[in-house]
């Protein structure tokens, strides 16, 4: 039997949490980056007359700009993130020294960043959703 395996194995469960998280984020951030291009595209492609009704302002803002990749790169932090986390874990459990809290703790400054990232998301949808569109849609061609 191996030496404080409850602990070894919980500490497996809570990095494996963490890469679906990272991947979950990841492909979100590829969503969003890809629905992005496809507005775009689908504006440039349509007639003069749609295209004047049909706003790309947002997509290509400070915002609309980058939103996928940033949800790509928190991902990738996750994922290095949650590798660190594990490691140092699976040395803390066979230490047999007392210790310690760690003080600020990883998981809740990434909490935090991920809350920011996606209420400046919404924000940006619920802000640009009125002002991207000033033609309905059965009205376009």
């Amino acid at each position: 039997m191996i030496p404080n395996f409850r602990e070894h194995a919980a500490n497996e469960r809570t990095f494996l949490a963490w890469v679906r998280t990272g991947i979950a984020i990841i492909a979100f951030g590829f969503v969003i980056e890809k629905f992005n291009l496809f507005i775009m595209a689908l504006a440039a492609s349509a007639s003069p007359e749609a295209a004047k009704g049909i706003r790309t302002d947002r997509l290509s803002g400070p915002i609309g700009r980058y939103e996928g990749i940033i949800f790509m790169m928190v991902g990738v932090l996750l994922l290095g993130l949650g590798s660190w986390r594990f490691i140092r874990e699976r040395r803390l459990i066979d230490d047999p020294a007392p210790r310690k809290g760690t003080g600020v703790r990883a998981e809740l400054a990434v909490s935090i960043i991920l809350m920011l990232l996606v209420a400046a998301y919404c924000l940006s949808i619920l802000t640009g959703v009125s002002a991207s569109v000033t033609t309905p849609l059965h009205a376009l061609p």
